[in-house]
């Protein structure tokens, strides 16, 4: 073949060759609700051939691929679109509408009325047990803490959570889904009960002031859900020493890691204290208390998980004050406390169901004897003796619909067997509420969900029924802008101790209304919140004196023709270490206007309880050099009202009236701590500490929780704390296990 015929025959087979391997265009835009989308990968699925999309979503590619070929769309917050297409000779114009990618971390999350802290995903990071022990003033006790966070009024008189507007026993504490019918110690009138439950016991918490979830009930104000902790990360004994208590105990995990126990025991006496600051409170028996509790948990091969939990505590106090009935000098009131709690867990998947049943069981038993003194001789003595056995059992089952949706129901039993002895009053109270409860969380999107319930409960004492509805609702605003709404119904059965003659009483009720905005980034927190609280069919009581020589009355129910609201705004700032290195501050504010006509109130009034404006500051510094944190808090309150209020018979009719009223003053508390990390021993030293310095109330502002009046109303006294301040020094030792990285990057 000549040269020339070559050259032709080439150049025909490198036009077929291109012709053969022709580019095509592919071209199109992606939009989300008519909106072009960016940054959304566009590939030809088993290729290298694709594109990007620019600003306004459109993108454009060339590939010399032929025939039926699959195209993808992927994006992290939408869903990825696979579409198929057919390559030939022609370009291709393909547009592509996205779907929003629905996500457990980026789903919005209905928060009114509530704070969580645990160890979830979607958790807001406030009071984990860290934040606890290193808050001023709350001396290592959960329900202390969160009386620095708005919705919960600083009382002192007496324990409980008081929430916005409501009383202490209008909240409830839960364990694991099991509720806690003695959280709180024993305790004499005017002295507040401590928590009987070691912080570090729990993992985490979801706090809620109102609006709370249908799985839990029989409380008008708020609740708090406590999470214990699963298996420890390896064994650890421990050693707490102070003046005032010893403690010891030890965690011990399995070589298999698959179940762990453990135990603890402590000793608490305030008598060496009393030798050194100057108390308010005239303690002829130094309060002193033993406790003691075992834990066991255990991982099934199936992935369930057992939890077991029980603890022991008894107490003792004697206080001696002046007399405020003419004739005696002093009166004497002695407690012998005895209580004891159980908690036993269960929780397993199924597929797509999640199972968790839990029990727990309660003993209480309050021994309070009264006596007057007069040149040194004790008579009239009397004694109030209350003892009370609690069962309670809840089921719950929940199916995941999505992966931020799901729906689950389940049935509670709450058993109550108690007995009283006072004089002329004596009673065998028993109950059982049954309720039964089914509550779904709607997922519509990452910037709109809901959550749906309804309650519904028994009462065999009052005989009667109630049907409670839940909703609540949360949208996106931006970024980190969230608004939630949320309206519950409440019930709660009349508390057994005014319960002394028969009546016609029924549930009481509450109604919540609750807007809220939160901005939420990482390290900060702004938080506002609106409420609105109506109260119905709220118990009416009388006032009975069975003992007038100690002034002891006791208030008995007449029926349930009670009422009030409340309502209030709330702000929270926190500043976890964003703006500040190492400082970490809190900044809470509520005010609240209540007025109820409930009890032995003659007509409708602000609550004794109640306080207009309270506002809490929490300031953290670490120094990371020194292994030492110091830690401010601030409480200030507006001064609360006070009443004397009396009972009386006309034409066969009780009447209750207002001898004595006046206003609290004003009340301040200062707080500081400091945590100490040393080295101690060698480099390989297993033996950790940590060494604490409290100062509760350093100015020594002389607070007033509120006054004691004679049986004639005509003398009084005041109710003040046992001391105005106090300093607690102790240390706190770890054998086995370095806790001190956790600590400091913790800001302990």
């Amino acid at each position: 073949m000549k040269p020339q015929g070559q050259k032709i025959l080439l150049l025909i087979a490198l036009i077929t060759f291109m012709t053969g391997y022709s580019q095509i265009k592919v071209s199109g835009r992606v939009t989300f609700k008519s909106k072009g989308v960016s940054e959304v990968n566009v590939t030809l699925k088993d290729t290298y051939d694709g594109s990007t999309t620019d600003a306004q979503g459109n993108f454009s590619f060339e590939t010399s691929e032929k025939g039926d070929r699959k195209i993808t769309f992927t994006h992290p917050k939408y869903e990825t679109v696979e579409k198929s297409i057919s390559l030939d000779d022609q370009a291709i114009i393909l547009n592509t509408d996205l779907k929003e990618q629905i996500s457990e971390i980026d789903a919005v999350v209905v928060s009114a009325g509530s704070i969580e802290a645990s160890d979830r995903k979607r958790a807001t990071t406030l009071l984990t047990p860290i934040d606890i022990y290193t808050t001023a003033g709350a001396d290592g006790q959960i329900s202390s803490a969160l009386t620095f966070l708005p919705g919960v009024q600083k009382v002192g008189g007496t324990e409980g959570l008081f929430i916005r507007g409501g009383t202490g026993t209008e909240s409830r504490i839960f364990m694991d889904g099991s509720l806690i019918n003695n959280y709180f110690s024993n305790s004499i009138p005017g002295i507040a009960g401590r928590d009987q439950f070691n912080t570090s016991l729990f993992k985490g918490n979801i706090f809620s002031s109102g609006g709370y979830s249908a799985l839990y009930g029989q409380a008008l104000s708020g609740a708090l859900m406590l999470e214990s902790v699963d298996l420890p990360d390896e064994s650890s004994y421990n050693l707490g020493v102070s003046p005032i208590f010893l403690n010891a105990g030890f965690q011990k995990l399995a070589d298999s890691k698959n179940y762990s126990f453990g135990a603890s025991a402590g000793y608490s006496m305030l008598n060496l204290m009393q030798k050194v600051f100057n108390f308010n409170t005239n303690f002829i028996d130094a309060p002193q208390g033993l406790n003691g509790d075992m834990n066991f948990r255990f991982k099934t091969k199936s992935g369930g998980f057992f939890k077991y939990y029980g603890m022991y505590n008894s107490n003792k106090m004697g206080v001696k004050s002046e007399s405020l009935e003419p004739g005696y000098d002093f009166s004497l009131i002695r407690l012998d406390g005895k209580n004891t709690y159980h908690n036993l867990s269960f929780r397993q998947k199924f597929g797509k169901y999640l199972l968790n049943i839990g029990g727990s069981y309660s003993y209480n038993r309050s021994d309070l004897n009264f006596s007057t003194e007069t040149s040194d001789i004790e008579s009239n003595k009397t004694r109030l003796l209350t003892d009370g056995n609690y069962v309670n059992f809840k089921a719950v089952l929940e199916r995941k619909i999505n992966k931020i949706s799901a729906v689950r129901g389940g049935f509670e039993l709450n058993n109550t067997d108690e007995n009283l002895n006072f004089e002329e009053v004596q009673k065998h109270y028993k109950d059982l509420i049954s309720s039964a409860f089914v509550e779904t969380d709607l997922g519509f999107s990452n910037a709109l969900s809901a959550k749906i319930g309804i309650r519904a409960e028994h009462s065999s004492f009052l005989n009667k029924n109630n049907i409670a509805p839940r909703l609540a609702l949360a949208y996106r605003l931006a970024k980190d802008w969230t608004t939630s709404l949320a309206y519950g119904l409440f019930y709660q059965n009349p508390e057994s101790k005014y319960i002394n003659r028969p009546a016609d009483l029924g549930f009481q009720q509450s109604q919540h209304y609750i807007f809220q905005v939160q901005r939420a980034s990482e390290g900060r927190t702004l938080r506002f919140e609106a409420f609105y609280k109506k109260y119905d069919q709220l118990i009416k009581t009388f006032n009975v004196t069975p003992d007038k020589e100690q002034n002891q009355q006791v208030q008995t129910a007449l029926n349930n023709d009670g009422y009030g609201y409340a309502k209030g705004l709330e702000l929270f700032w926190r500043d976890n270490k964003k703006t500040f290195k190492n400082i970490d501050y809190w900044i809470s504010y509520s005010f609240l206007d209540s007025k109820r006509d409930f009890l032995n109130y003659p007509v409708s009034m602000k609550p004794s309880f109640a306080a207009d404006h309270t506002l809490s500051a929490v300031v953290k510094r670490f120094i990371p050099e020194w292994k030492l944190g110091a830690n401010l808090s601030y409480t200030y309150a507006k001064g609360r009202p006070y009443y004397d209020i009396a009972s009386k018979f006309e034409d066969g009719k009780a009447i209750n009236y207002t001898r004595n009223e006046g206003k609290l003053k004003d009340y301040n508390a200062l707080n500081f701590s400091i945590n100490y990390l040393p080295n101690l021993g060698k480099k390989d030293s297993k033996v950790f500490p940590v060494l604490v310095l409290s100062i509760t109330n350093v100015l020594g502002s002389k607070n007033v929780y509120g006054y004691n009046f004679s049986v004639d109303g005509s003398r009084s006294s005041a109710v003040v704390p046992p001391v105005n301040t106090f300093v607690f020094i102790g240390a706190f030792i770890s054998f086995g296990v370095d806790k001190t990285d956790d600590a400091i990057n913790n800001n302990l």
